[in-house]
């Protein structure tokens, strides 16, 4: 048998192993299947956390867009995923302090019963559901690009190959079988793709030597706004606030506040995650711009292959082989979750809530949802209309519409069940108007036939920005209005609330010396002084590269200081 796949199979088998192993570990409870029984720790949830989070989108649709686009887009994802963290004390604290005291398994469980409204968490359940299907189908995608590249295992049946694999890990493992795989997967990404940069940069003469002839034949993909203006000021600061406001509702991260041992597990995640998202990001973006040397006509959903492509003309076999499944890991993490928490918000939120049923078996129930889950990812992968990134940034639009009801939800008193419930629904039809916008507003054919229609589209602002702010904007009006006129009930308000912990007054005058520090971190990542600078320095890469792997230490030592002085001491109860 070839060695490639001796490797390839040989790992799977290993995320098999670990799938059994932790079933032994496994209790018949709702709780134990999917947060491992509220038990993860500091180590363990970071690399779970970043390994659920780090894709395929990740791996492909970073090497692809650095193809594309050039370096431009690594200040987007490297700062502004690590920026992003700043949202695990914002919402992560609150979430796991309410999970621990209440008992919530999901994230439309919490929202549901902060505003006593069951309709308002069935349309939390289904935002979620409807807007992380598309990027459940990113994983088996990557995979079939992945398998189909190095192993000419054709594109559908490689899809079909590792979703039957983490299938397996999954029902029998459930959270804590997925959180010891991604240890495993977290430390294979780092790893391998820091190995595959040096083999794909050796080919040219090392790294310096190969940047520097990727500049000289394509200098803008070494300056910003990137290849064909395509990254404005504008636009990168949208990127950067739709991480923050996004991110945290993804529905797999979200389920991870409430699988946290202690408030130490959310700490030590916040404060590593700049670090890994400064490196590791910047990995598959250098690999997709040095690709410009071998393959240098690429277009569209074609860059998405360009890791493997390079893997396949520059590393042996076996090398190769241990280097695609560092990018399988990627996409096994996140997938593996993505089942896992939309199987138990199905489970939770609509056998219990809505069918009115109870049963001893719920976890079975779950692991039947998984099955589902993974064929209805399987199907949307099976013809995908778009490029990795196009997919995700709708996704994230669509998913970031939730953060003003959740920020109300954890934060103000005064916010209603039907001021949330609005905020939602408009929010969504501002995504569906934008989506149409981008897809025909410019379309002849669709002009011709609608003309009103398309009329109407080209007149929805975008102020230079992506959709999801100017919609964030007018979602939390919409909720701040309606809330305004609209009753609450006091009782259970301020009996929720006696729960949710409480910044000590002497530290709290201080709170807003911090917002600053912080805001000041985020106003220097829109680094407009830059724009146009191609300037290489260190190992052939931008000046500016530089500049933004500082700002994210400097954001880590911030985030210990910050953490220090307010993630203790600051509950009413339980210190």
């Amino acid at each position: 048998m070839d060695i490639k796949y001796i490797v390839v199979f040989g790992y799977l088998g290993l995320t098999l192993l670990l799938g059994i192993y932790s079933y032994r570990y496994s209790k018949k409870s709702l709780a134990d299947y999917f947060l491992a029984g509220r038990g993860i720790g500091p180590i363990v949830l970071f690399f779970t956390m970043a390994a659920t989070n780090f894709s395929a989108f990740t791996i492909f649709g970073f090497s692809g867009e650095g193809y594309r686009s050039g370096y431009a887009y690594y200040p987007l994802m490297g700062f502004g995923t690590g920026f992003m963290a700043l949202s695990f004390f914002v919402i992560g604290r609150r979430a796991w302090l309410m999970g621990k005291k209440r008992g919530y398994i999901t994230p439309p469980e919490l929202i549901g019963d902060r505003f006593k409204s069951e309709n308002l968490r069935l349309i939390y359940l289904a935002v979620m559901v409807i807007f992380t299907l598309p990027y459940i189908a990113l994983q088996p995608r990557g995979a079939g690009l992945a398998l189909e590249s190095l192993l000419g295992i054709p594109y559908f049946q490689g899809a079909v190959i590792i979703t039957v694999f983490v299938l397996i890990y999954v029902f029998l493992g459930g959270m804590r079988g997925i959180a010891w795989t991604d240890v495993l997967q977290g430390i294979m990404m780092l790893v391998f793709m820091l190995i595959a940069v040096r083999i794909v940069a050796s080919a040219y003469g090392g790294l310096f030597s190969a940047n520097y002839a990727v500049r000289s034949e394509y200098p803008v993909l070494f300056g910003r706004p990137g290849m064909a203006g395509k990254y404005t000021i504008g636009l990168t600061l949208s990127y950067m606030m739709l991480w923050f406001f996004c991110d945290p509702l993804f529905p797999q991260l979200f389920q991870r506040f409430f699988a946290a041992k202690n408030e130490k597990s959310l700490k030590v995640t916040m404060i590593l995650y700049p670090l890994i998202t400064g490196l590791l990001f910047l990995l598959p973006i250098t690999i997709g711009v040095l690709g410009r040397l071998t393959f240098p006509d690429l277009e569209g959903r074609a860059a998405d292959s360009i890791l493997p492509m390079l893997l396949n003309e520059h590393t042996a076999g076996w090398l190769g082989a241990l280097i695609l499944s560092s990018a399988l890991a990627a996409l096994m993490s996140t997938a593996d979750s993505q089942f896992l928490t939309l199987s138990s918000m199905l489970t939770r939120d609509i056998y219990e809530v809505v069918l009115k049923r109870e049963s001893k078996n719920e976890h079975i129930i779950g692991r039947v949802l998984v099955v589902i889950l993974a064929v209805i990812g399987l199907a949307l992968a099976y013809k995908p209309p778009s490029t990795i990134l196009q997919i995700a940034t709708q996704t994230f639009t669509g998913l970031a519409v939730l953060f003003p009801a959740t920020f109300a939800a954890l934060y103000w008193r005064r916010a209603t069940a039907k001021g949330a419930i609005w905020s939602i629904l408009v929010g969504e039809f501002l995504v569906v108007l934008y989506y149409l916008k981008s897809t025909y507003a410019n379309d002849p054919e669709f002009a011709m036939q609608y003309t009103w229609g398309a009329d109407v589209l080209k007149v929805i602002p975008t102020f230079g920005l992506l959709p999801v702010i100017p919609i964030l904007i007018v979602t939390s009006l919409v909720l701040i209005i309606v809330s305004l006129f609209t009753s609450i009930s006091k009782e259970h308000v301020e009996e929720y609330f006696k729960d949710l912990p409480t910044i000590n007054p002497e530290k709290r005058k201080y709170m807003y010396l911090w917002i600053a520090i912080f805001g000041i971190m985020f106003i220097a990542s829109i680094d407009f002084w830059a724009w146009g600078s191609n300037t290489i320095t260190f190992l052939g890469y931008p000046w500016w590269i530089w500049y933004f792997i500082g700002l994210n230490l400097i954001l880590t030592i911030a985030m210990v200081v910050f953490s220090n002085k307010y993630w203790t001491d600051s509950y009413k109860e339980g210190e």
